[in-house]
């Protein structure tokens, strides 16, 4: 939507913002590293990683990658659910070049008071994976990250030299 804010030489349109989701905008690296860390993940046949599932938090939130015990997940297709009840084990959010950091730290602490046992906050542009538990946050680089029995390892994905 565009709003009109009177200048000294006129009217002028500017984009004003309607909503988090659509300054939120995936990028290409953020595409990409959901998808390396997807596939790492459904190799493990005891979980349900789930993309972009709303969860009944709040107004309901969104991680990126939702884990859940695979016996917890049971589709129907004709009867869906807007905003999923249970917990994941496990969310993880990639931090997109449009979103700011301390907002997404923000949300995975929201995440973990709110019942979630781990978040991990993936930063790309530094090669970094913030943990958030209970207990507090822990920073990794470049390297295999394991909580709750699920682990991806990031330095497979994460370049050590760009061309």
């Amino acid at each position: 939507m565009l709003e009109n804010i009177a200048t000294s030489s006129g009217v002028s349109p500017l984009p004003s913002v309607e909503s988090e989701d659509e300054t939120a905008m995936p990028s290409l690296n953020h595409s990409y590293i959901c998808l390396q860390i997807l596939k790492q993940l459904i190799s493990n046949e005891t979980i349900e990683p789930l993309p972009e599932l709303t969860l009944d938090i709040a107004n309901g939130l969104t991680p990126g990658i939702s884990i859940f015990p695979k016996a917890k997940i049971q589709s129907n297709p004709f009867r869906d659910i807007l905003r999923f009840q249970e917990r994941p084990i496990l969310a993880i959010e990639v931090v997109s070049s449009s979103q700011i950091i301390q907002e997404m730290l923000q949300k995975a602490t929201q995440l973990v008071n709110e019942g979630v046992k781990v978040v991990w906050t993936v930063e790309p542009y530094s090669r970094t994976v913030f943990v958030t538990t209970q207990n507090g946050e822990t920073l990794f680089h470049e390297e295999l990250i394991e909580n709750e029995g699920i682990q991806v390892d990031f330095s497979k994905f994460f370049p050590k030299k760009i061309n």
